[in-house]
């Protein structure tokens, strides 16, 4: 069974920086394309961000596009959220999400695999 694991999480001032990495195993990482999600309590899981196997696509919810960038290394088999200029709106618990079509998917009914989540927290 693929496992993902999710680390980085922390708690950080407005407009300071953090990068999420979630490491996978348990699956030929080259062939899945790799999303993260976010969640506040009470609210859907929401899309943040995607990138294809290669690394070359990516895609980034409007709320993100410009602050956040996602990356990913296929030789150690992590992907990274590398976020900054953080608002207190971006406070979640963050997912990171694996699927085994080589596109970049915002549905979250589209991915197979899921890590447990890390919290971020935003404070202004």
């Amino acid at each position: 069974q693929a496992q993902l694991h999710e680390s980085g999480g922390g708690l950080v001032q407005a407009g300071g920086s953090l990068s999420l990495s979630c490491a996978a195993s348990q699956l030929t990482f080259e062939h899945y394309a790799m999303g993260w999600f976010r969640q506040t309590p009470g609210k859907a899981r929401e899309f943040v961000a995607a990138i294809t196997w290669s690394g070359e696509g990516t895609m980034y919810a409007d709320s993100v596009k410009g602050r956040f960038t996602v990356y990913r290394d296929n030789a150690k088999n992590t992907v990274s959220l590398q976020m900054s200029n953080l608002k207190p709106e971006d406070t979640a618990v963050y997912y990171c999400a694996a699927t085994r079509r080589n596109i970049m998917i915002s549905r979250r009914n589209e991915y197979d695999f899921w890590g447990q989540g890390t919290q971020v927290t935003v404070s202004s």
